[in-house]
Protein backbone atom coordinates (compact mmCIF):
# COMPACT_ATOMS: atom_id res chain seq x y z
CA UNK A 1 0.00 0.00 0.00
CA UNK A 2 2.85 2.40 0.86
CA UNK A 3 4.57 1.64 -2.45
CA UNK A 4 1.36 2.28 -4.36
CA UNK A 5 0.85 5.60 -2.57
CA UNK A 6 4.39 6.71 -3.39
CA UNK A 7 3.94 5.70 -7.02
CA UNK A 8 0.65 7.57 -7.17
CA UNK A 9 2.25 10.70 -5.67
CA UNK A 10 5.10 10.53 -8.19
CA UNK A 11 2.67 10.18 -11.08
CA UNK A 12 0.54 13.04 -9.78
CA UNK A 13 3.62 15.23 -9.32
CA UNK A 14 4.87 14.57 -12.82
CA UNK A 15 1.41 15.12 -14.27
CA UNK A 16 1.11 18.42 -12.40
CA UNK A 17 4.50 19.60 -13.70
CA UNK A 18 3.58 18.72 -17.28
CA UNK A 19 0.20 20.44 -16.93
CA UNK A 20 1.93 23.58 -15.61
CA UNK A 21 4.39 23.53 -18.50
CA UNK A 22 1.62 23.17 -21.07
CA UNK A 23 -0.34 25.97 -19.40
CA UNK A 24 2.72 28.22 -19.43
CA UNK A 25 3.32 27.48 -23.11
CA UNK A 26 -0.35 28.06 -23.91
CA UNK A 27 -0.36 31.33 -21.97
CA UNK A 28 2.78 32.52 -23.79
CA UNK A 29 1.33 31.63 -27.19
CA UNK A 30 -1.97 33.30 -26.32
CA UNK A 31 -0.14 36.44 -25.21
CA UNK A 32 1.93 36.44 -28.42
CA UNK A 33 -1.20 35.92 -30.51
CA UNK A 34 -3.01 38.85 -28.88
CA UNK A 35 -0.09 41.26 -29.20
CA UNK A 36 1.27 40.40 -32.68
CA UNK A 37 -0.72 41.52 -35.70
CA UNK A 38 1.95 40.04 -37.95
CA UNK A 39 1.56 36.61 -36.34
CA UNK A 40 -2.22 36.69 -36.78
CA UNK A 41 -1.91 37.69 -40.45
CA UNK A 42 0.68 35.00 -41.22
CA UNK A 43 -1.15 32.25 -39.33
CA UNK A 44 -4.49 33.21 -40.90
CA UNK A 45 -2.91 33.17 -44.37
CA UNK A 46 -1.31 29.79 -43.68
CA UNK A 47 -4.58 28.33 -42.40
CA UNK A 48 -6.64 29.57 -45.34
CA UNK A 49 -3.97 28.53 -47.84
CA UNK A 50 -3.78 25.08 -46.26
CA UNK A 51 -7.55 24.66 -46.51
CA UNK A 52 -7.55 25.73 -50.17
CA UNK A 53 -4.57 23.53 -51.03
CA UNK A 54 -6.10 20.50 -49.31
CA UNK A 55 -9.41 21.03 -51.09
CA UNK A 56 -7.73 21.44 -54.48
CA UNK A 57 -5.41 18.48 -53.87
CA UNK A 58 -8.29 16.27 -52.81
CA UNK A 59 -10.38 17.28 -55.83
CA UNK A 60 -7.43 16.84 -58.22
CA UNK A 61 -6.54 13.42 -56.79
CA UNK A 62 -10.12 12.20 -57.01
CA UNK A 63 -10.46 13.49 -60.57
CA UNK A 64 -7.23 11.86 -61.76
CA UNK A 65 -8.09 8.60 -59.98
CA UNK A 66 -11.54 8.53 -61.59
CA UNK A 67 -10.11 9.23 -65.05
CA UNK A 68 -7.44 6.57 -64.63
CA UNK A 69 -9.95 3.96 -63.52
CA UNK A 70 -12.30 4.88 -66.37
CA UNK A 71 -9.49 4.32 -68.86
CA UNK A 72 -8.58 1.07 -67.15
CA UNK A 73 -12.19 -0.09 -67.22
CA UNK A 74 -12.62 0.74 -70.92
CA UNK A 75 -9.46 -1.17 -71.82
CA UNK A 76 -10.52 -4.07 -69.59
CA UNK A 77 -13.90 -4.31 -71.35
CA UNK A 78 -12.17 -4.59 -74.70
CA UNK A 79 -9.76 -7.16 -73.31
CA UNK A 80 -12.64 -9.17 -71.81
CA UNK A 81 -14.46 -9.24 -75.17
CA UNK A 82 -11.29 -10.42 -76.91
CA UNK A 83 -10.70 -13.10 -74.27
CA UNK A 84 -14.29 -14.35 -74.52
CA UNK A 85 -13.91 -14.78 -78.29
CA UNK A 86 -10.64 -16.63 -77.77
CA UNK A 87 -12.24 -19.03 -75.27
CA UNK A 88 -15.21 -19.68 -77.51
CA UNK A 89 -12.92 -20.29 -80.48
CA UNK A 90 -10.65 -22.68 -78.53
CA UNK A 91 -13.56 -24.66 -77.16
CA UNK A 92 -15.19 -24.96 -80.59
CA UNK A 93 -11.94 -26.29 -82.13
CA UNK A 94 -11.31 -28.87 -79.42
CA UNK A 95 -12.51 -32.43 -80.02
CA UNK A 96 -15.35 -34.04 -78.08
CA UNK A 97 -12.96 -36.78 -76.98
CA UNK A 98 -11.14 -34.34 -74.72
CA UNK A 99 -12.42 -34.11 -71.18
CA UNK A 100 -14.16 -31.00 -69.93
CA UNK A 101 -11.27 -30.15 -67.63
CA UNK A 102 -8.79 -30.56 -70.47
CA UNK A 103 -10.79 -28.31 -72.78
CA UNK A 104 -11.06 -25.60 -70.11
CA UNK A 105 -7.34 -25.83 -69.37
CA UNK A 106 -6.60 -25.58 -73.11
CA UNK A 107 -8.72 -22.42 -73.36
CA UNK A 108 -6.95 -20.90 -70.34
CA UNK A 109 -3.57 -21.71 -71.91
CA UNK A 110 -4.60 -19.77 -74.99
CA UNK A 111 -5.50 -16.83 -72.78
CA UNK A 112 -2.16 -17.04 -70.98
CA UNK A 113 -0.48 -16.93 -74.37
CA UNK A 114 -2.27 -13.64 -75.03
CA UNK A 115 -1.02 -12.28 -71.71
CA UNK A 116 2.55 -13.22 -72.61
CA UNK A 117 2.18 -11.62 -76.02
CA UNK A 118 3.25 -8.00 -75.59
CA UNK A 119 1.26 -6.86 -78.62
CA UNK A 120 -2.03 -8.15 -77.23
CA UNK A 121 -1.86 -6.62 -73.80
CA UNK A 122 -2.90 -3.17 -75.06
CA UNK A 123 -3.92 -0.54 -72.52
CA UNK A 124 -5.40 -2.98 -70.01
CA UNK A 125 -2.03 -4.13 -68.74
CA UNK A 126 -1.36 -7.56 -67.31
CA UNK A 127 -4.23 -9.80 -66.32
CA UNK A 128 -4.96 -13.31 -65.07
CA UNK A 129 -7.73 -15.54 -66.58
CA UNK A 130 -10.05 -17.73 -64.51
CA UNK A 131 -12.58 -20.19 -66.01
CA UNK A 132 -15.42 -21.71 -64.00
CA UNK A 133 -18.07 -24.17 -65.23
CA UNK A 134 -20.76 -26.12 -63.43
CA UNK A 135 -20.03 -29.88 -63.36
CA UNK A 136 -22.34 -32.20 -61.42
CA UNK A 137 -19.74 -35.00 -61.64
CA UNK A 138 -16.96 -32.93 -60.03
CA UNK A 139 -16.19 -33.10 -56.33
CA UNK A 140 -17.33 -29.52 -55.59
CA UNK A 141 -19.79 -29.34 -58.48
CA UNK A 142 -17.41 -27.07 -60.45
CA UNK A 143 -14.77 -27.42 -63.11
CA UNK A 144 -12.27 -24.59 -62.72
CA UNK A 145 -9.03 -23.37 -64.15
CA UNK A 146 -7.07 -20.59 -62.45
CA UNK A 147 -7.19 -18.90 -59.04
CA UNK A 148 -10.90 -19.32 -58.49
CA UNK A 149 -10.57 -18.16 -54.84
CA UNK A 150 -9.92 -14.61 -56.09
CA UNK A 151 -13.40 -14.36 -57.62
CA UNK A 152 -16.01 -12.85 -55.23
CA UNK A 153 -19.22 -14.82 -54.93
CA UNK A 154 -21.31 -11.67 -55.39
CA UNK A 155 -19.69 -11.08 -58.78
CA UNK A 156 -20.43 -14.70 -59.80
CA UNK A 157 -24.10 -14.17 -58.98
CA UNK A 158 -24.32 -11.39 -61.57
CA UNK A 159 -22.42 -13.43 -64.19
CA UNK A 160 -24.60 -16.53 -63.65
CA UNK A 161 -27.58 -14.29 -64.45
CA UNK A 162 -26.02 -13.60 -67.86
CA UNK A 163 -24.62 -10.13 -67.10
CA UNK A 164 -21.18 -8.76 -67.90
CA UNK A 165 -20.05 -7.34 -64.55
CA UNK A 166 -16.99 -5.99 -62.81
CA UNK A 167 -15.90 -5.39 -59.23
CA UNK A 168 -12.94 -3.83 -57.41
CA UNK A 169 -11.43 -6.11 -54.82
CA UNK A 170 -8.12 -7.15 -53.32
CA UNK A 171 -6.09 -10.15 -54.40
CA UNK A 172 -2.91 -11.63 -52.90
CA UNK A 173 0.26 -10.17 -54.40
CA UNK A 174 2.53 -12.36 -52.28
CA UNK A 175 2.32 -14.42 -49.14
CA UNK A 176 2.29 -11.32 -46.94
CA UNK A 177 0.68 -8.59 -49.05
CA UNK A 178 -2.40 -7.91 -51.12
CA UNK A 179 -3.07 -5.57 -54.01
CA UNK A 180 -6.18 -3.91 -55.39
CA UNK A 181 -7.53 -5.43 -58.58
CA UNK A 182 -10.28 -4.99 -61.15
CA UNK A 183 -12.14 -8.27 -61.67
CA UNK A 184 -14.40 -8.60 -64.73
CA UNK A 185 -16.65 -11.54 -65.52
CA UNK A 186 -18.77 -12.59 -68.47
CA UNK A 187 -20.74 -15.66 -69.56
CA UNK A 188 -19.58 -17.48 -72.70
CA UNK A 189 -21.47 -18.99 -75.63
CA UNK A 190 -19.88 -22.45 -75.82
CA UNK A 191 -20.93 -26.08 -75.76
CA UNK A 192 -19.93 -26.21 -72.09
CA UNK A 193 -23.04 -25.04 -70.29
CA UNK A 194 -22.60 -22.36 -67.58
CA UNK A 195 -18.97 -21.59 -68.48
CA UNK A 196 -17.90 -18.30 -66.87
CA UNK A 197 -14.85 -16.26 -67.85
CA UNK A 198 -13.17 -13.93 -65.37
CA UNK A 199 -10.19 -11.66 -65.90
CA UNK A 200 -8.27 -10.31 -62.90
CA UNK A 201 -6.49 -7.01 -63.64
CA UNK A 202 -4.06 -6.07 -60.81
CA UNK A 203 -3.91 -2.31 -60.23
CA UNK A 204 -0.32 -2.19 -59.07
CA UNK A 205 0.83 0.14 -61.84
CA UNK A 206 -2.16 2.41 -61.27
CA UNK A 207 -1.47 2.42 -57.53
CA UNK A 208 2.14 3.40 -58.19
CA UNK A 209 1.01 6.14 -60.54
CA UNK A 210 -1.49 7.45 -57.97
CA UNK A 211 1.13 7.30 -55.22
CA UNK A 212 3.56 9.24 -57.37
CA UNK A 213 0.86 11.75 -58.20
CA UNK A 214 -0.11 12.18 -54.54
CA UNK A 215 3.52 12.65 -53.57
CA UNK A 216 3.94 15.25 -56.29
CA UNK A 217 0.78 17.08 -55.21
CA UNK A 218 1.83 16.92 -51.55
CA UNK A 219 5.32 18.21 -52.29
CA UNK A 220 3.97 20.97 -54.50
CA UNK A 221 1.42 21.90 -51.84
CA UNK A 222 4.10 22.09 -49.16
CA UNK A 223 6.32 24.25 -51.38
CA UNK A 224 3.35 26.46 -52.26
CA UNK A 225 2.38 26.77 -48.59
CA UNK A 226 5.92 27.81 -47.66
CA UNK A 227 5.98 30.36 -50.47
CA UNK A 228 2.59 31.76 -49.46
CA UNK A 229 3.76 31.98 -45.84
CA UNK A 230 6.90 33.83 -46.87
CA UNK A 231 4.87 36.17 -49.07
CA UNK A 232 2.34 36.86 -46.30
CA UNK A 233 5.20 37.44 -43.84
CA UNK A 234 6.80 39.92 -46.23
CA UNK A 235 3.52 41.72 -46.88
CA UNK A 236 2.64 41.78 -43.17
CA UNK A 237 6.05 43.23 -42.32
CA UNK A 238 5.58 45.98 -44.89
CA UNK A 239 2.32 46.91 -43.16
CA UNK A 240 3.22 46.18 -39.53
CA UNK A 241 6.63 47.88 -39.40
CA UNK A 242 5.20 51.38 -40.06
CA UNK A 243 2.40 50.69 -37.59
CA UNK A 244 4.91 49.61 -34.93
CA UNK A 245 6.97 52.69 -35.66
CA UNK A 246 3.87 54.84 -35.23
CA UNK A 247 3.08 53.05 -31.96
CA UNK A 248 6.60 53.64 -30.58
CA UNK A 249 6.59 57.29 -31.63
CA UNK A 250 3.10 57.78 -30.15
CA UNK A 251 4.28 56.24 -26.86
CA UNK A 252 7.29 58.57 -26.75
CA UNK A 253 5.00 61.47 -27.66
CA UNK A 254 2.74 60.54 -24.75
CA UNK A 255 5.79 60.58 -22.44
CA UNK A 256 6.27 64.26 -23.26
CA UNK A 257 8.78 64.05 -26.10
CA UNK A 258 6.75 66.36 -28.32
CA UNK A 259 9.35 66.58 -31.11
CA UNK A 260 8.98 62.92 -32.14
CA UNK A 261 7.82 62.45 -35.74
CA UNK A 262 7.34 59.54 -38.14
CA UNK A 263 9.66 59.22 -41.17
CA UNK A 264 7.88 59.73 -44.50
CA UNK A 265 9.00 57.45 -47.35
CA UNK A 266 7.33 57.43 -50.75
CA UNK A 267 3.78 58.44 -51.57
CA UNK A 268 1.79 55.31 -50.69
CA UNK A 269 -0.83 54.82 -47.98
CA UNK A 270 1.80 54.41 -45.26
CA UNK A 271 3.45 57.65 -46.32
CA UNK A 272 0.10 59.44 -46.11
CA UNK A 273 -0.44 57.86 -42.69
CA UNK A 274 2.95 59.16 -41.56
CA UNK A 275 2.19 62.66 -42.87
CA UNK A 276 -1.22 62.68 -41.16
CA UNK A 277 0.35 61.47 -37.92
CA UNK A 278 3.04 64.15 -38.08
CA UNK A 279 0.43 66.85 -38.73
CA UNK A 280 -1.59 65.62 -35.76
CA UNK A 281 1.52 65.52 -33.57
CA UNK A 282 2.48 69.05 -34.64
CA UNK A 283 -1.01 70.34 -33.85
CA UNK A 284 -1.08 68.60 -30.48
CA UNK A 285 2.41 69.87 -29.69
CA UNK A 286 1.37 73.46 -30.37
CA UNK A 287 -1.79 73.11 -28.29
CA UNK A 288 0.04 71.43 -25.42
CA UNK A 289 2.70 74.12 -25.46
CA UNK A 290 0.06 76.84 -25.46
CA UNK A 291 -1.83 75.16 -22.61
CA UNK A 292 1.37 74.76 -20.61
CA UNK A 293 2.24 78.41 -21.13
CA UNK A 294 -1.29 79.45 -20.21
CA UNK A 295 -1.27 77.18 -17.16
CA UNK A 296 2.09 78.50 -16.01
CA UNK A 297 0.87 82.05 -16.53
CA UNK A 298 -2.29 81.31 -14.57
CA UNK A 299 -0.35 79.67 -11.74
CA UNK A 300 2.13 82.52 -11.63
CA UNK A 301 -0.71 85.04 -11.62
CA UNK A 302 -2.46 83.21 -8.78
CA UNK A 303 0.74 83.02 -6.78
CA UNK A 304 1.66 86.65 -7.38
CA UNK A 305 -1.81 87.92 -6.57
CA UNK A 306 -1.99 85.79 -3.42
CA UNK A 307 1.33 87.11 -2.17
CA UNK A 308 0.59 90.69 -3.12
CA UNK A 309 -2.74 90.62 -1.30
CA UNK A 310 -1.21 89.56 2.00
CA UNK A 311 0.20 92.99 2.85
CA UNK A 312 -2.98 95.05 2.22
CA UNK A 313 -5.06 92.33 3.84
CA UNK A 314 -2.91 92.54 6.96
CA UNK A 315 -3.44 96.29 7.07
CA UNK A 316 -7.18 95.94 6.57
CA UNK A 317 -7.29 93.24 9.25
CA UNK A 318 -5.54 95.49 11.77
CA UNK A 319 -7.96 98.32 11.07
CA UNK A 320 -10.94 95.97 11.19
CA UNK A 321 -9.80 94.59 14.54
CA UNK A 322 -9.69 98.08 15.97
CA UNK A 323 -13.19 98.85 14.70
CA UNK A 324 -14.52 95.47 15.84
CA UNK A 325 -13.08 95.89 19.34
CA UNK A 326 -14.87 99.24 19.60
CA UNK A 327 -18.18 98.05 18.14
CA UNK A 328 -19.98 98.49 21.47
CA UNK A 329 -19.42 102.25 21.21
CA UNK A 330 -20.97 102.41 17.73
CA UNK A 331 -24.61 102.73 16.78
CA UNK A 332 -26.40 99.44 15.95
CA UNK A 333 -26.06 99.79 12.17
CA UNK A 334 -22.29 100.43 12.31
CA UNK A 335 -21.93 97.61 14.83
CA UNK A 336 -23.65 95.21 12.43
CA UNK A 337 -21.43 96.43 9.61
CA UNK A 338 -18.32 95.78 11.70
CA UNK A 339 -19.45 92.22 12.40
CA UNK A 340 -20.15 91.58 8.70
CA UNK A 341 -16.78 93.03 7.78
CA UNK A 342 -14.97 90.71 10.23
CA UNK A 343 -16.87 87.69 8.93
CA UNK A 344 -16.03 88.47 5.32
CA UNK A 345 -12.41 89.19 6.24
CA UNK A 346 -12.20 85.76 7.83
CA UNK A 347 -13.58 84.23 4.64
CA UNK A 348 -11.21 86.29 2.51
CA UNK A 349 -8.23 85.20 4.61
CA UNK A 350 -9.32 81.58 4.24
CA UNK A 351 -9.60 82.00 0.46
CA UNK A 352 -6.18 83.63 0.32
CA UNK A 353 -4.66 80.82 2.39
CA UNK A 354 -6.20 78.24 0.05
CA UNK A 355 -4.88 80.10 -2.99
CA UNK A 356 -1.40 80.14 -1.49
CA UNK A 357 -1.64 76.42 -0.74
CA UNK A 358 -2.79 75.67 -4.29
CA UNK A 359 0.06 77.76 -5.69
CA UNK A 360 2.55 75.74 -3.63
CA UNK A 361 1.17 72.51 -5.06
CA UNK A 362 1.24 73.94 -8.57
CA UNK A 363 4.82 75.06 -8.15
CA UNK A 364 5.80 71.66 -6.75
CA UNK A 365 7.18 73.14 -3.52
CA UNK A 366 4.59 71.66 -1.15
CA UNK A 367 6.41 69.72 1.57
CA UNK A 368 5.24 66.71 3.54
CA UNK A 369 6.08 66.90 7.24
CA UNK A 370 5.44 63.25 7.98
CA UNK A 371 5.62 61.70 11.43
CA UNK A 372 4.42 58.50 13.02
CA UNK A 373 1.19 59.23 14.87
CA UNK A 374 -2.13 57.69 15.73
CA UNK A 375 -4.21 58.95 12.79
CA UNK A 376 -7.33 58.80 14.94
CA UNK A 377 -6.15 62.01 16.62
CA UNK A 378 -6.29 63.83 13.27
CA UNK A 379 -9.84 62.55 12.74
CA UNK A 380 -10.92 63.66 16.22
CA UNK A 381 -9.41 67.11 15.63
CA UNK A 382 -11.36 67.44 12.38
CA UNK A 383 -14.55 66.31 14.14
CA UNK A 384 -14.07 68.93 16.83
CA UNK A 385 -13.64 71.63 14.21
CA UNK A 386 -16.86 70.84 12.32
CA UNK A 387 -18.92 70.05 15.42
CA UNK A 388 -20.39 73.56 15.68
CA UNK A 389 -21.21 73.51 11.95
CA UNK A 390 -23.12 70.22 12.37
CA UNK A 391 -24.88 71.57 15.45
CA UNK A 392 -26.02 74.71 13.67
CA UNK A 393 -27.36 72.59 10.78
CA UNK A 394 -29.02 70.02 13.12
CA UNK A 395 -27.10 67.19 11.40
CA UNK A 396 -26.09 64.08 13.43
CA UNK A 397 -22.53 62.83 12.96
CA UNK A 398 -22.17 59.02 12.98
CA UNK A 399 -18.60 58.16 14.02
CA UNK A 400 -17.28 54.64 13.46
CA UNK A 401 -13.60 54.44 14.47
CA UNK A 402 -11.69 51.36 15.75
CA UNK A 403 -10.69 51.20 19.40
CA UNK A 404 -7.12 50.16 18.58
CA UNK A 405 -4.61 52.83 17.53
CA UNK A 406 -3.89 53.23 13.81
CA UNK A 407 -0.25 54.22 13.54
CA UNK A 408 0.86 55.69 10.22
CA UNK A 409 3.58 57.96 8.87
CA UNK A 410 1.58 61.00 7.71
CA UNK A 411 1.48 64.78 7.88
CA UNK A 412 -1.05 65.44 10.69
CA UNK A 413 -1.93 68.95 9.49
CA UNK A 414 -2.74 67.81 5.96
CA UNK A 415 -4.68 64.70 7.04
CA UNK A 416 -6.76 66.77 9.48
CA UNK A 417 -7.44 69.32 6.72
CA UNK A 418 -8.58 66.61 4.28
CA UNK A 419 -10.95 65.03 6.81
CA UNK A 420 -12.25 68.46 7.84
CA UNK A 421 -12.94 69.41 4.23
CA UNK A 422 -14.74 66.12 3.59
CA UNK A 423 -16.89 66.51 6.69
CA UNK A 424 -17.73 70.14 5.89
CA UNK A 425 -18.62 69.20 2.32
CA UNK A 426 -20.86 66.36 3.55
CA UNK A 427 -22.63 68.65 6.01
CA UNK A 428 -23.22 71.22 3.25
CA UNK A 429 -24.88 68.62 1.01
CA UNK A 430 -26.55 66.28 3.53
CA UNK A 431 -29.97 67.98 3.35
CA UNK A 432 -30.37 67.57 7.12
CA UNK A 433 -29.62 63.83 7.02
CA UNK A 434 -26.89 62.13 9.08
CA UNK A 435 -23.23 62.15 8.06
CA UNK A 436 -21.18 58.99 8.54
CA UNK A 437 -17.44 58.97 9.24
CA UNK A 438 -15.83 55.52 9.18
CA UNK A 439 -12.17 54.60 9.58
CA UNK A 440 -10.42 51.27 8.96
CA UNK A 441 -6.89 49.98 8.37
CA UNK A 442 -5.21 46.82 7.15
CA UNK A 443 -1.55 45.83 6.98
CA UNK A 444 -0.64 48.44 4.34
CA UNK A 445 -3.37 51.06 4.04
CA UNK A 446 -5.68 53.17 6.16
CA UNK A 447 -8.96 54.51 4.84
CA UNK A 448 -11.26 57.27 6.07
CA UNK A 449 -14.73 57.26 4.54
CA UNK A 450 -17.22 60.13 4.79
CA UNK A 451 -20.76 59.56 3.57
CA UNK A 452 -23.88 61.66 3.44
CA UNK A 453 -27.44 60.82 2.40
CA UNK A 454 -28.07 64.13 0.68
CA UNK A 455 -28.68 65.10 -2.93
CA UNK A 456 -25.91 62.88 -4.31
CA UNK A 457 -23.98 63.24 -7.56
CA UNK A 458 -24.92 62.85 -11.18
CA UNK A 459 -23.07 60.45 -13.45
CA UNK A 460 -19.63 61.88 -14.24
CA UNK A 461 -19.63 64.43 -11.43
CA UNK A 462 -17.44 62.20 -9.24
CA UNK A 463 -14.48 63.46 -11.31
CA UNK A 464 -15.59 67.08 -11.61
CA UNK A 465 -16.14 67.44 -7.88
CA UNK A 466 -12.37 67.80 -7.33
CA UNK A 467 -12.02 70.67 -9.80
CA UNK A 468 -11.27 74.11 -8.44
CA UNK A 469 -14.32 76.28 -7.72
CA UNK A 470 -16.62 73.64 -9.22
CA UNK A 471 -20.18 73.51 -7.86
CA UNK A 472 -22.87 71.02 -8.83
CA UNK A 473 -25.61 73.54 -8.03
CA UNK A 474 -24.40 77.17 -8.21
CA UNK A 475 -27.55 78.35 -6.40
CA UNK A 476 -26.75 76.30 -3.28
CA UNK A 477 -25.48 78.28 -0.29
CA UNK A 478 -22.45 76.89 1.56
CA UNK A 479 -23.14 76.50 5.27
CA UNK A 480 -19.44 76.13 5.98
CA UNK A 481 -18.55 79.29 4.08
CA UNK A 482 -16.03 77.35 2.03
CA UNK A 483 -13.88 78.83 -0.70
CA UNK A 484 -14.49 76.20 -3.39
CA UNK A 485 -10.89 74.96 -3.15
CA UNK A 486 -11.22 72.51 -0.26
CA UNK A 487 -11.62 69.30 -2.29
CA UNK A 488 -8.99 70.41 -4.81
CA UNK A 489 -6.49 70.93 -1.98
CA UNK A 490 -7.54 67.63 -0.40
CA UNK A 491 -6.73 65.74 -3.60
CA UNK A 492 -3.28 67.33 -3.71
CA UNK A 493 -2.69 66.48 -0.04
CA UNK A 494 -3.66 62.85 -0.71
CA UNK A 495 -1.33 62.68 -3.71
CA UNK A 496 1.47 64.15 -1.63
CA UNK A 497 1.11 61.08 0.63
CA UNK A 498 1.05 58.73 -2.42
CA UNK A 499 -2.57 58.15 -1.48
CA UNK A 500 -5.93 58.46 -3.21
CA UNK A 501 -9.08 60.48 -2.72
CA UNK A 502 -12.07 59.02 -4.57
CA UNK A 503 -15.73 59.95 -4.79
CA UNK A 504 -18.95 58.10 -5.53
CA UNK A 505 -22.47 59.42 -5.69
CA UNK A 506 -25.94 58.71 -6.98
CA UNK A 507 -28.98 60.90 -7.11
CA UNK A 508 -31.27 60.17 -4.17
CA UNK A 509 -28.67 58.07 -2.32
CA UNK A 510 -26.11 60.68 -1.32
CA UNK A 511 -22.38 60.62 -1.91
CA UNK A 512 -19.26 58.91 -0.54
CA UNK A 513 -15.72 60.27 -0.28
CA UNK A 514 -12.89 57.90 0.62
CA UNK A 515 -9.36 58.89 1.63
CA UNK A 516 -6.83 56.04 1.35
CA UNK A 517 -3.26 56.54 2.62
CA UNK A 518 -0.29 54.17 2.96
CA UNK A 519 0.76 53.38 6.50
CA UNK A 520 4.42 53.80 5.55
CA UNK A 521 5.76 56.85 3.76
CA UNK A 522 6.94 56.21 0.21
CA UNK A 523 4.63 53.31 -0.50
CA UNK A 524 1.65 53.49 -2.83
CA UNK A 525 -1.97 52.61 -2.26
CA UNK A 526 -3.06 49.51 -4.18
CA UNK A 527 -6.04 48.36 -2.12
CA UNK A 528 -8.41 49.84 0.43
CA UNK A 529 -9.90 48.32 3.60
CA UNK A 530 -13.16 50.15 2.85
CA UNK A 531 -15.13 49.86 -0.41
CA UNK A 532 -16.01 53.09 -2.17
CA UNK A 533 -19.46 52.08 -3.42
CA UNK A 534 -21.90 51.04 -0.68
CA UNK A 535 -23.47 47.60 -0.71
CA UNK A 536 -27.10 47.47 -1.90
CA UNK A 537 -28.30 46.74 1.63
CA UNK A 538 -26.46 49.86 2.92
CA UNK A 539 -27.92 52.29 0.40
CA UNK A 540 -30.78 53.43 2.64
CA UNK A 541 -30.23 56.01 5.37
CA UNK A 542 -29.78 54.54 8.89
CA UNK A 543 -32.50 55.16 11.46
CA UNK A 544 -31.23 56.97 14.57
CA UNK A 545 -33.25 56.51 17.72
CA UNK A 546 -33.69 59.65 19.84
CA UNK A 547 -32.22 59.80 23.31
CA UNK A 548 -34.63 58.65 26.05
CA UNK A 549 -32.97 60.55 28.90
CA UNK A 550 -31.29 63.94 28.93
CA UNK A 551 -27.54 63.86 29.20
CA UNK A 552 -24.85 66.45 29.64
CA UNK A 553 -23.30 65.24 26.40
CA UNK A 554 -26.64 64.67 24.61
CA UNK A 555 -25.40 61.61 22.74
CA UNK A 556 -27.30 58.75 21.07
CA UNK A 557 -25.41 55.50 20.65
CA UNK A 558 -26.12 53.09 17.80
CA UNK A 559 -24.49 49.82 16.78
CA UNK A 560 -23.24 49.65 13.20
CA UNK A 561 -21.54 46.33 13.86
CA UNK A 562 -21.58 44.22 17.04
CA UNK A 563 -17.78 43.99 16.94
CA UNK A 564 -17.15 47.71 16.28
CA UNK A 565 -17.60 50.83 18.35
CA UNK A 566 -19.55 53.76 17.02
CA UNK A 567 -21.18 56.93 18.23
CA UNK A 568 -23.64 59.52 17.04
CA UNK A 569 -23.10 63.17 17.89
CA UNK A 570 -26.49 64.90 18.03
CA UNK A 571 -26.95 68.62 17.36
CA UNK A 572 -27.39 69.36 21.08
CA UNK A 573 -23.77 68.66 21.93
CA UNK A 574 -21.99 71.57 23.48
CA UNK A 575 -18.93 72.99 21.79
CA UNK A 576 -16.82 72.42 24.91
CA UNK A 577 -16.78 68.68 24.15
CA UNK A 578 -13.63 69.15 22.02
CA UNK A 579 -10.98 66.68 23.30
CA UNK A 580 -7.75 67.93 24.71
CA UNK A 581 -4.36 67.20 23.13
CA UNK A 582 -3.61 64.62 25.86
CA UNK A 583 -6.87 62.84 25.11
CA UNK A 584 -6.05 62.79 21.38
CA UNK A 585 -2.56 61.38 21.96
CA UNK A 586 -4.04 58.66 24.16
CA UNK A 587 -6.34 57.56 21.37
CA UNK A 588 -9.42 59.30 22.80
CA UNK A 589 -12.65 58.22 21.18
CA UNK A 590 -16.01 59.93 21.55
CA UNK A 591 -18.76 57.73 22.90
Amino acid sequence: MIGRARTRRKINGRTTRWVRRFRAIGSALSHWWRRSLQLRVVVSTMALSLVVILALGFALTNQLTARMLEAKLAAAVQQLDSARQTVQRELAGAGDTTSRQGRINSARSALNWQVDNEQSTGGAGLWTPVLIAADPEATQGLTTSGAVEQIPESLRDYVRQGQVSYMYSTVPASETSVVSALIMGTPTASDIPGLELYLVFPLESEARSLSLMRGTVLTGSAVLLVLLTAISLLVARQVVIPVRSASRIAARFAEGRLKERMPVRGEDDMARLAMSFNEMAESLSRQITQLEEFGNLQKRFTSDVSHELRTPLTTVRMAADVIYDSRDELDPMLERSAELMMRELDRFESLLADLLEISRHDAGVAELSAEQIDVRSCVHAALSTVQRLATDASIPLIVDIPDDPIIAEVDPRRVERVVRNLLANAIDHSEGNPVLLRMRADNDTLAVLVRDWGVGLKAGEEKLVFNRFWRSDPSRVRRSGGTGLGLAISVEDARLHNGRLDAWGERGYGSVFRLALPLTRGRRVTTSPLPLKPDPEDMDMPVIAPATEPSTKSEVEIMLDPMESSAVFTPDEVTDSRPSRDQEDAGWRAQ
